[in-house]
């Protein structure tokens, strides 16, 4: 075993994961005679409905979330996590697929691990560290890679980017692999927004800039252009209460964002974290972000050289 490569596809649920593996497996076919390679995607989310891409083999044959639910009453989460629980006491059902798409040792297999989405399971539910684990016994030690898809709408709230990068962050040091952060749905955000969030230099210059934004649009708003603001001013004898409630909301809000200013500065500190946009309306943008995955687990490094004729044979194991 472990003549191929594998991309384990991570992040939250609903971020894109599934259309990210499919995008990848169309763009794989569509390259150019030289560097065109196919690659298979396997389903390991047991709570998966549907997919858009060719399946290699999927982990709902062995269990399922549905199944579960109905069969112990279980809730969803609960449900999804004995599924994964179930997979780390039948590892051999995931060693018998490998083995079925990595027999040849004249190929190296590229595959796509779509993975699930609950985000517990990469930060301190020790599930896919176990199953990492067992991928590196099996000789996939150094032909692993982590991508980690966020959604790009989280690149107009300021808050939610700063949290979907301690998420990213979190789940790079839980899994110990080489790791690729993508945001995903960049064709829905508009791109100068995008771009200006980007092109920050830290973190803390993001929430000095954008957040401070953001909290003057929001303060005070809904009140000023409220026909009710008149109605809603606290009579004169209040004002001492409302005088104390302020400060106390002042004191509070100061708090948290001595909070948020520590936590930009972690991520400054160390600066690990980092996001490749992907359009999957831009062939460009998709070549880029494979041509970085790629270059994180150096794959490419020891293939043949393969002359201009090679043809439309993409039926084999090619890359």
């Amino acid at each position: 075993m472990g003549h191929c490569v594998i991309q384990l596809v991570t992040g939250p649920a609903g971020s894109g994961k599934s259309t990210y593996c499919h995008i990848m497996q169309e763009h794989g076919l569509a390259m150019g005679p030289k560097h065109r390679r196919r690659i298979h995607v396997a389903n390991l989310d047991p709570a998966a409905e549907h997919f858009r891409y060719d399946v290699a083999f999927d982990v709902r044959d062995l269990i399922s979330v549905d199944d579960v639910m109905d069969e112990l009453q279980l809730g969803p989460n609960g449900s999804l996590v004995y599924c994964m629980e179930y997979l780390l006491q039948n590892m051999d059902w995931l060693e018998e697929n490998l083995d079925n798409y990595d027999d040849d040792e004249c190929v190296i297999l590229y595959l796509i691990i779509d993975c699930p989405g609950q985000i517990e399971l990469y930060t301190h539910i020790p599930v896919m560290n176990k199953i990492i684990d067992q991928l590196r016994m099996w000789g996939y030690n150094h032909k692993m890679v982590s991508v980690f898809v966020v959604d790009a709408t989280f690149v107009t709230d300021p808050a939610k980017f700063i949290s979907g990068s301690l998420l990213a962050l979190s789940a790079m040091i839980s899994m110990q692999l080489p790791h690729v952060n993508v945001l995903s749905k960049c064709d829905l955000v508009e791109e100068a927004s995008m771009d200006r969030v980007l092109e920050m230099e830290s973190a803390l210059q993001l929430w000095d800039v954008l957040g401070g934004d953001r909290a003057s649009s929001d303060g005070g708003s809904i009140l000023s252009s409220s026909p009710f603001r008149n109605q809603l001013q606290p009579p004169i004898e209040n004002s001492t209460k409302q005088n104390s409630s302020t400060a106390r909301r002042n004191n509070r809000e100061r708090r948290w964002n001595r909070l948020t200013e520590a936590i930009c500065s972690l991520l400054d500190d160390y600066s690990m974290v980092g996001f490749i946009p992907l359009n999957i309306n831009d062939e460009d943008s998709i070549s880029h972000v494979l041509a970085t995955v790629d270059h994180a687990i150096q794959y490419g490094e020891d293939l043949e050289v393969r002359g201009a004729d090679y043809d439309d044979d993409v039926g084999g194991e090619v890359e």
